[in-house]
């Protein structure tokens, strides 16, 4: 039977009316769903199902004629027709065209294939299979929504939405769940102050079944031992099993992953530290981006990007920590235990990690500014980098005007001093458009004494309600 949703389910209010919209609709339903892994979207579609009546099959690595027996079986549940699970077949285009054969409602039937990269990599035939089926029989009637669901991004992109893809300009709608952002993220602590749900989001990103893990009845360092350290933690070997499900040859994505959480981000750098040469690299590196767990950056100035410039950086909050502090003290955590390893090995390193990921806290939230502020033009939120300077935030608007801004999530030093730092910055900065600069300071908490040829920004403006002024 269908596994039950999370009762304190939290946000996802436009995907969630999206599908209720696309269920209405006095017609067929094609909704691909799709999104790393954890992201919530399994939990989304079983939410969905709790008022309707629809059959969720969950894929494995599994035989193609077990995962089609056990289609049958969950099939003949829903419906109430036992004949169903008795029906012998390998075929799919066999076992579908049974089960809606016997949906008799006048109400749509949802079917959902979640986990379809892994349905299709034992039964390479099923996306022509559903073509046939939505061009000969659905799309003709308000029969059925169909849902295909999966957490390998680039699969889906290709193999689904893709223009070689059978099913190429069938979808009536789309989603692709992305992680919460950290406001959202921030409503699974609401008694936190700012700064512990800045921190949680630092560790655990946007991703519900890991802002769980955080106990709101614990500080964050004790979260960190007891959600992430200790043996049979929720968190202690999820990165492994992420990996593991979606990879081969492990050790050199963890040669690479560890690499990029201590500081490397080109690939001389990686190639430096794993030994791995450029072309296997950029194998390893495409795996990685399909599934959302690193990502590719480019210095911002309004020119086209030039390749070897590139950064690759850790996208996921919790493979960053977890590459970071967990990894390298495997040994150390199992011989000296959680406290021991969050008091020397992590403690005295946490406060710059967490000045990095403030960093990217705030191009994230640059946005949210802009929208608050009433910038109506086009923009990119990005960062610069070149071999004399690093500047935090670049904000490139169409409006004539660009933004550059510093970061400081440590104790605020003179306002004096900070902007003097970016001033410095500034005038390294390659103005290629000839724009307006303006300046912006984002800090935890303001300084006592601010100065007007900035823009200042703390935690709590960044936590604002977006539409405050």
């Amino acid at each position: 039977m269908n596994p039950q949703p999370i009762s304190n389910f939290i946000g996802r209010d436009a995907e969630f009316r999206m599908l209720e919209a696309e269920h209405d609709a006095q017609r067929s339903s094609f909704v691909p769903i799709y999104g790393r892994r954890r992201v919530g979207k399994s939990e989304l579609i079983l939410r969905f199902l709790t008022k309707r009546k629809g059959i969720y099959f969950l894929g494995k690595r599994a035989p193609a004629a077990m995962q089609i027996r056990e289609f049958l079986e969950e099939s003949a549940a829903v419906l109430g027709e036992p004949l169903l699970a008795s029906l012998s077949t390998d075929s799919w285009k066999v076992a579908i065209n049974a089960v809606v054969s016997q949906w008799r409602s006048t109400e749509k039937l949802v079917l959902c294939f979640d986990e379809f990269q892994w349905i299709v990599e034992q039964s390479p035939e099923l996306p022509s299979v559903l073509q046939e089926f939505w061009d000969l029989h659905w799309k003709r009637s308000p029969k059925v929504m169909l849902i295909l669901c999966g957490s390998y991004v680039g699969f889906m992109e290709r193999e689904v939405l893709g223009k070689k893809s059978p099913l190429f300009g069938r979808r009536t709608a789309q989603i692709k769940l992305r992680p919460f952002d950290y406001r959202e993220a921030a409503l699974f602590h609401p008694g936190y102050s700012l700064i512990d749900r800045a921190k949680t989001y630092f560790i655990c990103g946007g991703i519900p079944l890991y802002l769980r893990s955080f106990s709101p009845r614990r500080s964050v360092e004790s979260n960190i031992a007891e959600a992430i350290l200790t043996e049979f933690a929720p968190l202690r070997y999820e990165p492994d099993f992420l990996l593991r499900e979606e990879l081969r040859e492990v050790s050199s994505y963890y040669s690479i992953l560890v690499a990029m959480a201590l500081g490397a981000h080109t690939a001389s750098e990686l190639a430096l530290r794993t030994g791995i040469d450029d072309r296997a690299l950029q194998y390893y590196f495409k795996h990685l981006l399909e599934l959302g767990y690193i990502a590719r950056r480019y210095p911002l100035t309004g020119k086209a990007p030039v390749a070897r410039h590139v950064h690759y950086e850790l996208d996921d909050p919790l493979l960053r920590f977890w590459f970071r502090f967990v990894y390298p003290n495997t040994s150390f955590i199992a011989q000296m235990g959680p406290n021991r390893t969050l008091t020397d090995r992590i403690r005295p390193a946490l406060d710059a990690y967490f000045g990095h990921s403030f960093e990217r806290l705030c191009r994230e939230a640059l946005p949210v500014i802009y929208n608050r502020e009433g910038v109506s033009s086009s923009f990119d939120v990005g960062q610069y980098w070149d071999k004399n300077v690093q500047i935090d935030i670049v904000g490139l608007r169409d409006d004539g005007i660009t933004d550059l801004g510093e970061c400081k999530w440590g104790k605020t030093p003179s306002a004096s001093a900070l902007i003097a730092e970016l001033q410095s910055k500034v005038g390294r900065y390659p103005n290629q458009r000839g724009a307006t600069i303006s300046r912006r300071i984002f800090v935890r908490e303001r300084p006592r004494a601010e100065h007007d040829s900035v823009i200042w920004h703390d935690l709590e403006d960044l936590y604002a309600d977006p539409k405050s002024s």
